[in-house]
């Protein structure tokens, strides 16, 4: 198993129209081939001082092994949102574990 966790910080001055395509485009990554598990979501409301709730959105994906997250990265759909979408967030944190 090969899991995939992004997290994401959008700029706040997002337009409606960009906030749209951004969660349209995040939510398409989870229909990839090798996503075997996938969920796109916001902070949950949960409030202890270890929790860091600043992110605006959190991907989960989940792989039988990492060439299925190799596949995955370089699929035309991850491209199209890493190139359309990449304008729109400040950072982006990334933690792969397996």
């Amino acid at each position: 198993m090969f899991v995939h966790s992004v997290f994401f910080w959008l700029r706040p001055d997002l337009t409606e129209d960009e906030s749209k395509q951004f969660w349209e485009q995040v939510r398409a990554l989870l229909t990839i081939p090798s996503v075997k598990v996938g969920h796109v979501g916001t902070p949950a409301n949960t409030d202890r001082p270890i929790i860091d709730r600043s992110y605006s959105c959190a991907l989960l994906t989940v792989f039988e092994d990492e060439a299925g997250h190799d596949a995955y990265q370089v699929h035309p759909i991850h491209d199209k949102f890493r190139i359309e979408c990449a304008p729109f967030w400040t950072k982006v944190l990334i933690y792969d574990a397996q």
